[in-house]
């Protein structure tokens, strides 16, 4: 005979289980997920990936690491002594400002500009640190934020901590994400395969060297 007391707690338990499993499908949906990977915005892609052939020192994933931790890709980015998408300070984008949309003038607010200049900067910076010891990359980096006389005077990365965080936030955490989201990028866009030339026959032609389209790609 099933009396009043085991009815009551049987349902008790039958409501216990159905709460536990709805707790565990809302934790299933609600649970920490992986972060989003950050990306080149669509429109600055063009420019980051042609400003990278220009030196090859630079890679797609260091540049937009790097302008990730300057702008967050704001072109109207100003923190009262630099400015852009690539935060040039004004005495900087004077030198190495250049031209990059054929527009006829230096735009540090036109990321057609700002970027390939960045790229063409990062490439002299390093050239200034060769022959200091550590990592040129590293060193690099702190003369992109404290300024190559900076780097120099203290043969090194300087004792500056917004240069220390800047150079460490870039390797350690922007450019392996950007390098794992240009890595997913390539697998989602793959690039066609290049078309075989023609065969010359029995024509006179002398060139028998690979065409402009099996060149070496780009860093």
């Amino acid at each position: 005979m099933v009396t009043r007391r085991s009815r009551t707690t049987g349902t008790l338990v039958g409501s216990a289980l159905l709460i536990a499993a709805a707790l565990l499908v809302v934790r299933q949906f609600t649970g920490p997920s992986e972060p989003e990977l950050p990306t080149i915005p669509k429109a600055e892609r063009p420019v980051v990936e042609a400003a990278a052939r220009t030196c090859p020192k630079v890679s797609v994933p260091l540049l937009a690491a790097q302008i990730h931790a300057e702008s967050d890709w704001r072109p109207d980015a100003d923190s009262g002594h630099a400015q852009g998408i690539s935060q040039f300070a004004p005495e900087t984008w004077k030198e190495w400002g250049r031209d990059g949309d054929g527009d006829g003038k230096a735009d540090v607010w036109e990321p057609k500009d700002a970027i390939p200049s960045q790229a063409r900067y990062m490439c002299h910076l390093y050239g200034v640190v060769k022959d200091l010891p550590g990592d040129p990359t590293k060193l690099a980096l702190a003369a992109y934020n404290a300024g190559p006389n900076a780097v120099l005077r203290a043969r090194g990365i300087p004792r500056i901590a917004e240069t220390r965080e800047y150079v460490d936030r870039i390797l350690n955490t922007l450019l392996p994400q950007y390098r794992e989201s240009e890595a997913k990028y390539a697998a989602a866009h793959p690039s066609p395969s290049p078309r075989p030339s023609r065969s010359s026959g029995s024509g006179s032609g002398t060139g028998s060297g690979p065409g402009p389209e099996a060149a070496a790609p780009g860093p």
